[in-house]
């Protein structure tokens, strides 16, 4: 599916990429403070610092600015995992994409809050576009795992390769969505290893 473009009148695209990052994360601030809806484009201007006529030459309207920081979260989840190594079809090659997840999740936990929460506001271009991706997200640990599969190291049927893809997907979400109760018992590091042993001794054979 073609990215869903925002618009923007400047041309230097690193510029682009700067103040959008900016207006990026001072949205998410204010939509977890007060919600989407009742945000303003003004307010989000304030606190990215800078003008509102300066926001409008970046982005067009309210639901861009909820469109880029979902973007942003794919692009973020996309690169850590690019760097692993992708010869690695162990179990613990496994663990390590599990772990690198679950590092983008703690990082963004507001960013990700904001995306489930308010993303069902989005155009219905920018939403199919924003739901394709976490589709990628799936499709990028059902490589793995089927590399673990084809290198002996995990044993699975093929119809739970993409329960247990989705499951990795749901399980580190979780530390966002319940981190006001996870973190008074857990460290990312202690959540991140009894999470991946139940998901790999779910489907060790």
């Amino acid at each position: 599916m073609p990215k869903h473009e925002v618009k923007s009148t400047v041309k230097d695209e690193e510029l682009v990429q700067k103040r959008r990052e900016q207006i990026s994360r001072g949205a998410v601030k204010l939509f977890i403070d007060k919600g989407f809806h009742r945000t303003t484009t003004r307010e989000i201007a304030k606190e990215a610092g800078f003008s509102i006529g300066t926001l409008y030459e970046y982005i067009r309207t309210k639901e861009d600015v909820l469109y880029l920081v979902c973007d942003n979260i794919y692009n973020e989840v996309k690169f850590r995992l690019s760097e692993l190594d992708n010869n690695d079809n162990t179990v613990e090659g496994l663990r390590v994409a599990i772990a690198r997840y679950y590092e983008v999740i703690d990082q963004m936990s507001d960013e990700f809050l904001v995306m489930y929460q308010e993303s069902k506001s989005l155009p219905n271009e920018a939403l199919r576009y924003v739901l394709t991706k976490e589709l990628e997200m799936v499709e990028q640990f059902e490589i793995i795992i089927r590399k673990c599969m084809e290198a002996g190291n995990l044993h699975i049927g093929p119809d739970e390769v993409s329960l247990t893809a989705h499951h990795i997907l749901v399980s580190g979400q979780m530390w966002s969505f319940r981190r006001w109760a996870l973190r008074k018992q857990y460290t990312l590091q202690r959540y991140t290893k009894i999470q991946t042993d139940l998901i790999i001794k779910g489907v060790e054979k």
